[in-house]
């Protein structure tokens, strides 16, 4: 990153901060980095922490549904990070063509304005929800995947994805959801077997630069991370409180999926990652295991939240909330 000038999309979102922060501590000669977002009051309030003139930042206010200006943004960028996007199932099933505006046609925009440029690494954040979706976000996020994918078929640069669930602690997630509803008595619970997977920040950010780092291009990149059941969140941030049932929502799984039976006969286990070859392009999975000793999966391999064999307690959800929230 040193020497390097970096564009982030969704510079002021929750990863796009973080990742910021992370990397003016760990690449003090990084050129400069990039913030874009459309929001003049989170750029504002971001600009107050992290100053233009004490540090090698330039934030620029756009939206990425605005081509010329994405284009405009991302002039002699060396490395592009996409992390902008409508996040929120249900506003994305309120606001369908909002949703497909920001999620798809945004981020072809934002694969126009790397091949304009040139730009040598791109990697944009998809989801669990993409895998097998059922809901509108979840399909605009595979189809964010698959227009990476032929980007990657297209051109020399690499153009790689990762895929992990909700950050744990992060704006929207289950755990300040329920901080903020104990005050009533109870927990909404949607169902007693619901699991998901649990990341934490860094832990995305890890893998971002795992991606940038060790990415040839056309690859979807997976974190092993441990499940969680919900009620056992429930139980960690309000013990003894309430768990009352009210049914799922629409567009909600009771386990997420990060691989499935159709990702894995192109899928390796490459240390603490899963990595999904892509099923054309210049590599395949075989030289992608004879570089890097990777193993492939079984061809009946699913990954999901709920068969994982690395679960939370309620007492590793309470040491998380001390350290993450």
């Amino acid at each position: 990153m040193n020497q390097k000038k970096i564009l982030v999309t969704g510079g002021t979102g929750s990863f796009g901060k973080a990742f910021t922060a992370y990397i003016l501590k760990n690449y003090p000669d990084v050129s400069r980095v990039v913030i874009y977002s459309r929001s003049e009051q989170n750029q504002f309030e971001m600009a107050n922490e992290y100053p233009p003139d004490q540090y090698p930042l330039e934030y620029c206010l756009g939206d990425i549904r605005d081509r010329e200006r994405l284009i405009e943004a991302a002039q002699d960028v060396d490395i592009l990070v996409h992390a902008a996007a409508m996040k929120h199932v249900a506003s994305s099933a309120q606001n369908p063509m909002e949703c497909i505006k920001t999620n798809i046609l945004g981020s072809q925009n934002v694969i126009e304005a790397a091949l304009h440029h040139k730009i040598s690494k791109v990697v944009a954040l998809s989801t669990d929800k993409a895998v097998s979706p059922i809901n509108l976000y979840g399909s605009s996020k595979m189809t964010l995947e698959q227009l990476f994918l032929y980007a990657n078929v297209r051109t020399d640069a690499k153009f790689s994805m990762v895929r992990y669930a909700n950050v744990f602690g992060s704006k929207g997630s289950v755990v300040p959801f329920f901080m903020k509803k104990k005050a009533d008595g109870y927990l909404p619970i949607t169902h007693p077997d619901m699991t998901r997977f649990s990341i934490v920040m860094q832990e995305a950010i890890d893998l971002v630069m795992f991606a940038l780092d060790k990415g040839w291009g056309g690859e979807v990149i997976v974190p092993a991370a441990p499940s969680y059941r919900v009620p056992d969140v429930a139980e960690a941030v309000a013990p003894g409180v309430e768990q009352r049932v009210v049914g799922a929502r629409v567009g909600d799984k009771m386990h997420e999926l990060m691989v499935n039976q159709f990702d894995a006969p192109y899928t390796v286990k490459n240390g603490k990652y899963y990595v999904i070859c892509p099923f054309e392009g210049p590599w395949t999975r075989e030289e992608y295991c004879n570089a890097t000793g990777a193993t492939p999966v079984p061809d009946s391999f699913e990954y999901h939240s709920g068969n994982n064999s690395d679960w939370l307690s309620i007492e590793d959800i309470r040491h998380l909330i001390e350290l993450e929230i």
